[in-house]
């Protein structure tokens, strides 16, 4: 198949842009580089240090150790002069009050400072017991005091008032809004206290040790201890800084990953061309590309979001899609390519790969053809299967036991499994995407109660037993040659639909009288032909997939209307006849299936007016009517074999065999009785105008029918 310039761009275009977004949400750091756990085993080789790591305490223990100090923290407190000094002065300048109880008031108040007045909050800790000391600093010195003495705002106002016995005492106590001007002189300093704090915790979160350049962080099997993890994780977080402060480094990542997902895709390409050719059609290239690029970034979000989170993802439904529209040689090969593609994402690449593959692979055997919504139940349990088996099988051979099993990573596949159910849905997008028809529309298409089957029933209930009829041969014989089965049915079931419009001109739904005798032989090769034009636009209206509508223009071709055709020759013996109203307006079949169809066609409606059904007589006529089409090069632009050919007629011959086997003969008592089993057993036989209006009979067919009357 040759590329046009267009889908050269196209196809370049359509892997550029799929390469910049998978190289967009490849990693480039180092946080999925290892994946372990608090007290199990390391699962990798030797570690050793790259550079010089700081050992900190495990995350437990810093915060117990944290939690401890928050616990004994006694806060730093200052005292605030001013607040005695403001209560005083105000006292002071008051005229309202004698001199001696001025005096008494003032030296109450100067009293209650000297104790330590503190706010509320601080009070009610104090009478709980849950602040027995403070500290203030004194020559650089956080000294501690007792709490014991401090009394509340209110409790020292409580007090003052409590001194005065005399009505004067209280009166200037009250009048003088003691309540307000008592203040607290001892204040926790917030800032001071918060210093302190982290003086206490810096020795607590700093590095307790060094591990030197070259030294062994651990080694295969040994136990993640919360120190071990504590270091690990220094040691990877140290590495990520490092990695994204190295521009150089960032961009020969960046560039390596270019090149890993040019040169898959690059493959895959090649594997197109080579073997699907039909590829080079940009939507169906846009659809495979997109597929495999929203796989590719759910399982980079998968991957990122959860540990070993890419075993959510149902990667195995790309095989499931794939096999739907082209064959398990393909599906199997994309999906390697777009195992290969999530494998950077995992924490053990060559795990990853060979879980996805045997999964994958079982996943294909298991669905041969999909057809039936049941079947994807039947894959999803396989498939589980198949992950749970591959991964014991790992686990095995590299821990030497299943104690290391993982139950989520067992839930991750169980979810997994769950998911592949959703490949229908993903079947119909795809099938949008990319124009192709999958085997489940064709399913759906060759069910006869659809409206349009079931007009055809009721309206040229002959024609609609002839395509059955060419159906059942049809697929039998695309059985034989590994055709597609479920195209071909629907082809068979569809391809006279056009008849619909003028069922009484076709011979197969005449009950005795024959329209074309009253007309000319192009008149009633006109109307014949028409029924291709009244098919295709039948198939618009009900949007019959292009795949099945070209059923409907092949299964004639460019052959003839021979007998109306040759009729038309012996009326006018001296004139040259013009062939152009008397040809079908084609294509001739462009594939097995189209040709096989032909074939079926031809053979099943030249058939119906034989009277000896003998093996000889069957395998005389398939013979010269199939040959006849090949003479006429009718076959020349389908791939069709001559094995192919010869499978062919040998399955026509037996199938029409077994359709008209030997009887046993009834006794004349039961004749009677069985009389309809019998009539309704007998062929058709056909109306003296059957070759006239058979369509596309050959030369030798319109013989074989004139001999047989």
């Amino acid at each position: 198949m040759k590329y046009s310039n267009n889908n050269k761009v196209y196809t370049a275009l359509i892997f550029l842009v799929t390469t910049v977004v998978m190289v967009y949400f490849m990693p480039r750091d180092n946080r999925h580089k290892y994946s372990y756990e608090e007290n199990r085993p390391w699962s990798y080789a030797l570690l050793t240090a790259p550079f010089d790591i700081t050992v900190y305490r495990d995350s437990a223990t810093v915060k117990a150790m944290v939690d401890s100090v928050d616990q004994t923290l006694v806060p730093i407190f200052r005292r605030d002069i001013g607040a005695e000094t403001r209560a005083v002065e105000a006292v002071q300048n008051a005229d309202s009050i004698s001199s001696l109880v001025r005096s008494r008031l003032v030296g109450a108040i100067r009293q209650m400072y000297a104790r330590g007045i503190v706010d509320q909050t601080t009070a009610s800790l104090i009478e709980r017991g849950a602040l027995p000391e403070v500290k203030f600093t004194e020559n650089n010195m956080n000294i501690s005091h007792s709490t014991a003495k401090y009394i509340s705002q209110r409790d020292a106002y409580a007090r003052i008032d409590s001194m005065f016995s005399d009505a004067e005492g209280h009166k200037a106590v009250r009048g003088m809004g003691l309540s307000r001007l008592l203040q607290p002189n001892l204040v926790e300093d917030k800032d001071a206290t918060r210093m302190y704090r982290e003086t206490l915790i810096q020795p607590i979160v700093s590095g307790v040790g060094v591990i030197q350049k070259g030294e062994r962080i651990i080694a295969q099997g040994d136990i993640v201890t919360p120190q071990l993890y504590q270091i690990l994780r220094t040691y990877e977080t140290t590495l990520d800084k490092r990695m994204h402060n190295d521009r150089g480094r960032q961009n020969n990542m960046l560039i390596g990953q270019t090149l890993f997902v040019v040169l898959l895709l690059g493959l895959l390409y090649g594997f197109s061309v080579l073997y699907y050719p039909q590829l080079a059609n940009p939507k169906e290239l846009m659809a495979l590309m997109v597929l495999l690029a929203v796989f590719f970034v759910f399982t980079v979000v998968m991957a990122r979001t959860f540990t070993s989170g890419i075993y959510i993802m149902p990667l195995t439904i790309v095989p499931v899609i794939v096999s739907v529209f082209y064959d398990s040689r393909a599906a199997f090969f994309i999906f390697a390519i777009e195992v290969l593609l999530c494998s950077v994402m995992a924490n053990f690449p060559l795990e990853f790969i060979f879980i996805e593959l045997a999964a994958g692979t079982a996943v294909l055997f298991s669905l041969k053809e999909l057809s039936r919504r049941s079947q994807l139940l039947r894959s999803a349990a396989v498939g589980f299967i198949a992950y749970v088996i591959s991964y014991m099988a790992v686990e095995l051979m590299t821990a030497g036991s299943l104690g290391s099993l993982s139950w989520k990573l067992i839930g991750f596949f169980a979810v997994n499994a769950v998911l592949i159910s959703f490949a229908y849905i993903l079947i119909f997008v795809f099938e949008k995407l990319s124009g192709k028809v999958s085997v489940v529309t064709l399913v759906e298409l060759s069910d006869i109660n659809n409206a349009t089957l079931r007009e055809l029933s009721q309206e040229c209930p002959g024609t609609f037993q002839h395509s059955m009829a060419v159906s059942n041969l049809a697929t039998e014989a695309a059985h034989r040659i590994g055709a597609n089965v479920q195209l071909v049915r629907a082809g068979a079931l569809y391809h006279d639909i056009g008849k619909i419009d003028n069922p009484a001109f076709f011979t197969e739904n005449q009950y005795g009288v024959n329209p074309h005798d009253a007309l000319t032989p192009q008149q009633s090769a006109r109307i014949i032909i028409r029924h291709i034009a009244d098919g295709l636009r039948r198939a618009d209206k009900i949007k019959l997939p292009r795949v099945v509508r070209d059923f409907i223009t092949q299964h004639h071709g460019c052959g003839k209307a021979k007998y109306f055709y040759n009729t038309y020759c012996r009326q006018h013996p001296d004139e040259e006849v013009d062939e152009a109203p008397f040809i079908y307006p084609g294509p001739n079949p462009q594939t097995r299936e189209a040709s096989l169809l032909m074939m079926a066609d031809t053979v099943e409606a030249a058939f119906r007016s034989m009277t000896d059904h003998s093996q000889e007589a069957i395998r005389s006529l398939v013979n010269r009517l199939i040959d006849a089409q090949v003479a006429d090069g009718l076959h020349n632009e389908s791939s069709l074999s001559f094995r192919d050919i010869g499978e062919i007629k040998e399955c026509f011959i037996s199938r029409l065999r077994s359709m008209y086997h030997a009887r046993v003969q009834y006794p004349a008592g039961v004749e009677a009785k069985n009389n309809e089993t019998e009539s309704t057993a007998q062929p058709d036989k056909p109306s003296s105008s059957s070759s006239e209006i058979s369509e596309g009979m050959s030369e030798s067919e319109n013989k074989a029918d004139k001999d047989a009357k």
